[in-house]
């Protein structure tokens, strides 16, 4: 389980974004103030920080500093500005992006998933009725054999493997291809995409095991292992 450090001191935005972390299989802990945040760095190690701009007690620049000294993690700012000036400064610090406020929770999710990707603390190794997916290469074999999907298939398929235990629906699946994509993906482009999915990756498309269908609610994942 990967764990985020959330550095924000607005208690609804946290409590908020704490739930729907969880939700997605995060271990969060949650700091309000840079002197909390300050004191968390030296007692837990983390996989990823989530900062906001905006402290009681300081900043997010002087959390970044700190974490950078203290663990090598990916930082995403939190800002309720689009002030390029405090932007660019996040960026040149060496935090890995930053997302301003509002925000989709998917977007945020995209971002925080892009971001381990690239930091190499992803890596998984999903496993299902003879499929493996590394996601740390995007390699994908079926019974030892790769199996060459498009990008939005294995997205698809990420989806899947990151809720192993979870039933989706429908309308979750188009906000992530969506998310990942950026077109729009209609009801019948994701059958479609289900289809070309199982064909791909099923023994026998027409009798799944790996991507089941769950009537009138969406699909689930068959008999599946994630091992990090």
């Amino acid at each position: 389980m990967k764990r985020i450090f959330l550095v924000e001191d607005d208690t609804g935005i946290s409590r908020n974004l704490a739930l729907l972390l969880r939700s997605e299989g995060f271990a969060v802990t949650h700091a309000g103030t840079q002197r909390e945040a300050a004191l968390l760095l030296t007692e837990q190690k983390f996989d990823l920080a989530l900062v906001d701009l905006s402290l009681p007690d300081g900043n997010g620049f002087a959390v970044c500093t700190e974490i950078r000294q203290a663990q090598d993690i990916p930082v995403i700012f939190l800002t309720a500005s689009g002030d390029e000036a405090s932007v660019v400064t996040g960026l040149n610090m060496g935090a890995e992006d930053y997302i301003i406020k509002p925000f989709r929770p998917r977007e945020l999710i995209a971002r925080i998933g892009a971001a381990l990707r690239k930091s190499g603390r992803s890596s998984a190794v999903f496993e299902a009725g003879g499929l493996c997916v590394d996601t740390a290469s995007g390699i994908v074999k079926k019974n030892g054999k790769e199996v060459f999907l498009s990008a939005l298939e294995y997205r698809l398929l990420l989806v899947f493997a990151a809720n192993p235990k979870s039933i989706i629906t429908r309308d979750r699946l188009l906000d992530e291809l969506w998310d990942a994509s950026g077109e729009f993906v209609s009801n019948n482009t994701l059958t479609v995409y289900i289809k070309r999915l199982r064909e791909k990756i099923e023994d026998d498309p027409a009798s799944p095991q790996i991507i089941l269908t769950v009537r009138g609610m969406g699909y689930r994942l068959g008999g599946s292992h994630v091992s990090e």
